[in-house]
C-alpha cells in the first residue's frame, strides 16, 4: 500500500513538473527566442477558437492577408489592442493599404479600418488559460516570476534525483542476507 502511493504521489508530482515546465516554455521561451510578444486574450470576440483567458502569441510580420489573426492597436497612444482576424484588404481614403477586421463571434466588421502601422503582429499560436495565469502577475514581474519558476522546477528535480539515489542504496543495503544466499551458485 505505501508503495502505491508513494508512485501516485511521485505520478502527480511529474504531472506538475511537466506540465508547469511545458507552460514556462511555451509562455516564455519560445515567444523571447522567436522575437514574438505575448498577450492576455481578455473578450470572448473571437471564440470559441481563442477563448477569453487564453495567451496570445503574436509574431510581427509585414505581409497580413484575408483570414489572418492580427494583434493591432486600437487607439494611437493607447496601450489597448485588439485580436481579430483580417476579412478584407484595401485603400483607405487617403489611397494607403488598410484592413478590415472583425472578431469570429461578432455578427459585424470592426467600424475602424485597421492600418498595417497599428498592427503588431499575426497570431503564431494561443495557450488556452495560461494567459489568466500571466495576467495575476504584474508586465514587469514576468520574469522574475518565469526564472523564480524554472529554478523551482529544476531544485524539485534535483531533490526527486536524491531521493530516489537514497531509496536504491538503502533498498540495496537492506537485503538480508539470507535472501543473498539463493543467489550464490
Amino acid at each position: 500500500m505505501l508503495n502505491t502511493l508513494r508512485f501516485v504521489s511521485r505520478a502527480l508530482a511529474t504531472i506538475v513538473v511537466v506540465v508547469a515546465g511545458a507552460a514556462l516554455v511555451v509562455g516564455v521561451v519560445v515567444p523571447r527566442f522567436a522575437g514574438a510578444t505575448t498577450y492576455t486574450v481578455t473578450s470572448a470576440s473571437m471564440a470559441p477558437g481563442l477563448p477569453v483567458g487564453s495567451l496570445a502569441v503574436v509574431r510581427p510580420t509585414k505581409h497580413v492577408a484575408i483570414g489572418d489573426v492580427i494583434t493591432y492597436q486600437q487607439s494611437s497612444g493607447e496601450a489597448r489592442v485588439v485580436t481579430h482576424r483580417v476579412v478584407g484588404v484595401g485603400m483607405n481614403t487617403d489611397g494607403r493599404v488598410a484592413y478590415t477586421t472583425r472578431g469570429d463571434a461578432n455578427g459585424v466588421n470592426d467600424a475602424a479600418l485597421v492600418r498595417p502601422e497599428q498592427v503588431h503582429g499575426v497570431l503564431w499560436y494561443h495557450v488556452p488559460y495560461l494567459g489568466r495565469l500571466s495576467a495575476m502577475v504584474g508586465t514587469g514581474q514576468r520574469q522574475t516570476v518565469a526564472i523564480g519558476c524554472a529554478a523551482l522546477l529544476v531544485g524539485y528535480a534535483a531533490w526527486q534525483l536524491v531521493l530516489t539515489g537514497r531509496e536504491r542504496r538503502h533498498a540495496h543495503t537492506s537485503r538480508s542476507p539470507v535472501q543473498d544466499l539463493g543467489r550464490w551458485p
